[in-house]
């Protein structure tokens, strides 16, 4: 992952109009000090963007102004899929999905448009907290700051919260704001994580990818997902979904502009919606680099097949090492294909003509017998590697590829890798001398 980094951080670099904009997610909390010690190389350390705690960067991520309430509210449930080991309880997340969407909307209304989690935690788990501010919702009203639609939008909303929400019973409720909290709680429980995600309107740094694409800067979120489990799952959806919404929005005004998405155990962070950004992102000149340890490892995330394949599929170049999944195996069998192989088959046969039986010796003992080989060859239409090869036979720094150079296919093949830690020049001249 470093050298394909190191050439996309490379690349254009000293033309202000044609940097590539990136988005990078540091799952371990490693690849943050690369990415900065390039930076330093390229002259690009102005360019670099880190969303972390007890930074100067202040990132609220329900601050999307031109975004629906419903949109917002769909990335929510988005990241509570990624929280639930069972998928198949759809209702309490469509359900959820909706009180979020008018909590949201209520809080435009009285928060002069910011929505923070904060709001949404008080919205949810304070009884009646949404009546304080029917007065501040008066007033607005009196003095003619909303129009025709917002009202609408507004009366809606009210009517929810003391039609049905409020009508719910005691057990639906709970569980329903059991569900919402598994987000909010992690944003309001600590003071750090409120003060850079949950920070005032005036003191947001970043607000979004527009402008990130547009000038070429680098996004990473330098957070480990083993120190801030939730937390991390939660920015990096929202990073992601929030990059994504703007390199496909870019395709409707015809300003494509080259943009990089990278992550290292992607796994942590896959989510369905990723199915579709891949299948349109070649369109939108947006290189995608990702890693994982296994397919095996997606599916546990995703919980499903068919999306799993989607993504796959829409992956160009791949680059398999060493592995024991089988699920993994099979299917990069499937994707390099199969090959008419030789077969040989041998079988040996005796024949006798008379046999006695030897009661001294207690065997069979046969007479003017003769002894016969048969060797036959045939064509069968088989996987062009074996499972063992992805087991046994890619030693470490070894890989298996499938490239393509945009304009053909090449053949798939054994690499031999160089590792980034070493020098270039001593591998090679260490393989001449043992060649």
């Amino acid at each position: 992952m470093y050298p394909f980094t190191e050439q996309l951080i490379s690349f254009n670099s000293k033309n202000p109009n044609k940097k590539i904009g990136m988005l990078i997610l540091d799952v371990k909390g490693n690849y943050y000090a690369h990415v900065k010690q390039l930076c330093q190389k390229y002259n690009l350390s102005k360019d670099l963007i880190v969303i972390e705690l007890n930074s100067n960067i202040y990132y609220n991520p329900l601050h999307k102004p031109h975004l629906k309430p419903q949109i917002l509210a769909n990335r929510l449930k988005t990241i509570l899929l990624l929280f639930s080991e069972n998928n198949s309880e759809s209702y309490w997340l469509d359900k959820a999905e909706q009180i979020l969407t008018e909590c949201i909307k209520l809080c435009r209304f009285y928060n002069n448009g910011y929505v923070t989690f904060l709001e949404l935690h008080k919205l949810i788990t304070i009884p009646n907290y949404y009546k304080e501010k029917i007065p501040i919702l008066r007033n607005l009203f009196i003095n003619s700051k909303f129009n025709s639609q917002q009202i609408y939008e507004l009366n809606s909303c009210l009517d929810f919260f003391q039609k049905e929400f409020e009508g719910l019973d005691q057990r639906t409720k709970a569980i329903l704001i059991s569900e919402i909290t598994r987000i909010t709680n992690t944003f309001v429980s600590d003071y750090d994580i409120m003060s850079c995600f949950c920070s005032p309107k005036e003191k947001l740094t970043f607000t979004g990818f527009e402008e990130i694409i547009k000038n070429g800067k680098i996004v990473v979120l330098n957070m480990n997902i083993s120190e801030y489990t939730n937390l991390s799952k939660i920015i990096a959806t929202y990073l992601k979904l929030d990059f994504q919404s703007e390199i496909l929005a870019n395709l409707s005004t015809n300003s494509t502009k080259t943009s990089a998405f990278i992550c290292d155990e992607y796994d942590k962070y896959a989510s369905k919606t990723d199915a579709e950004f891949f299948s349109l992102s070649r369109e939108a000149k947006c290189i995608n680099i990702i890693s994982t340890q296994s397919y095996s490892s997606l599916k546990n995330t995703i919980k499903d097949d068919s999306f799993v394949k989607v993504i796959v599929q829409n992956l160009i170049n791949k680059i398999w090492f060493r592995t024991d999944d089988i699920f993994t195996i099979e299917e990069a069998q499937k994707q390099l294909g199969k090959e008419e192989k030789t077969r040989i088959s041998k079988s040996f046969s005796e024949n006798a003509k008379e046999t006695k039986f030897s009661y001294i010796t207690n065997t069979l003992n046969s007479e003017n017998s003769n002894i016969s080989e048969s060797i036959s060859t045939y064509i069968q239409n088989d996987y062009t590697y074996e499972s063992n090869f992805f087991t046994q036979n890619l030693e470490t720094f070894s890989a298996l590829s499938f490239l393509s150079d945009g304009k053909k296919i090449y053949p798939p093949c054994k690499l031999k890798m160089i590792p980034y830690f070493k020098n270039r020049k001593e591998i090679l001249h260490e393989q001449k001398q043992k060649n």
